[in-house]
């Protein structure tokens, strides 16, 4: 099983920006596809960001689309989430997830696997 920690998560003000960053560790890191989800405080985990084992293709929620960008880079098993123009409404726990199954195209969270504690992001107002 993959194992994730997440980093680089803070509080900034609406209209700031934070780099999320992943590592990964555990098995082929390259023909898995990566995801990162957010847990706002009473509310369901939700699908942030998805993007292809290559890094080819990427996938994005509707209400991130334009302001957050998600990278790998597969030499060193990271997953970034650029988040920019963040918005009160982002503040959540962030969590990398990892795909289960290899060359996948899942957006479900029950495809992917959590492993990781999550980093928090706060966006004041």
């Amino acid at each position: 099983q993959v194992q994730l920690v997440e980093s680089g998560g803070g509080l900034v003000q609406a209209g700031g920006s934070l780099r999320l960053s992943c590592a990964a560790s555990g098995r082929t890191f390259s023909i898995y596809a990566m995801g990162w989800f957010r847990q706002a405080p009473g509310k369901e985990r939700e699908f942030v960001a998805r993007i292809s084992g290559r890094g080819s293709s990427t996938y994005y929620a509707d209400s991130v689309k334009g302001r957050f960008t998600i990278s790998r880079d597969n030499a060193k098993a990271m997953v970034y989430l650029q988040m920019n123009s963040l918005k009160p409404e982002d503040t959540a726990v962030y969590y990398c997830a990892a795909e289960r199954v290899p060359y996948g195209s899942s957006l479900q969270q029950t495809d992917f696997g959590f492993t990781g504690q999550g980093t928090q992001v706060t966006v004041s107002s």
